[in-house]
């Protein structure tokens, strides 16, 4: 894993990359292991990341092994759960948001340039 994405594996890891977005832009990957989509998303992601804005947070939940911290993401952000899923958060509320195919590594850099400017 890169050096500038953190994996949130708990609630209280989620609580504070939401609290972290009242200070700066923080992004959230919600991949799964098992779907070649999301396989294929998360490779962009990380092209993403080789060049990334280093003023935001990078964050990484695996549904597999983050389920709850998934469905927090969900209800907390008033979003349907989907994988993969790339969501902007500022302020703790969701900005942006992307699933799918849509989830490039250009759509990534046009969407963070976007809340940032």
């Amino acid at each position: 894993m890169r050096d500038n994405l953190k994996e949130l594996r708990t609630l209280e890891e989620l609580r504070s990359a939401l609290e972290e977005s009242s200070n700066r832009t923080v992004l959230l990957f919600k991949h799964s292991l098992t779907c070649p989509i999301s396989a294929r998303a998360f490779n962009e992601f990380q092209s993403y990341l080789s060049e990334a804005d280093s003023s935001v947070s990078y964050n990484l939940i695996t549904v597999q092994t983050a389920r709850n911290v998934s469905n927090e993401v969900a209800a907390r952000l008033n979003l349907t759960h989907q994988s993969p899923q790339a969501i902007l958060v500022r302020n703790g509320r969701k900005v942006w948001d992307a699933s799918h195919f849509a989830i490039t590594a250009a759509a990534l850099a046009q969407a963070v340039e976007s809340i940032s400017d």
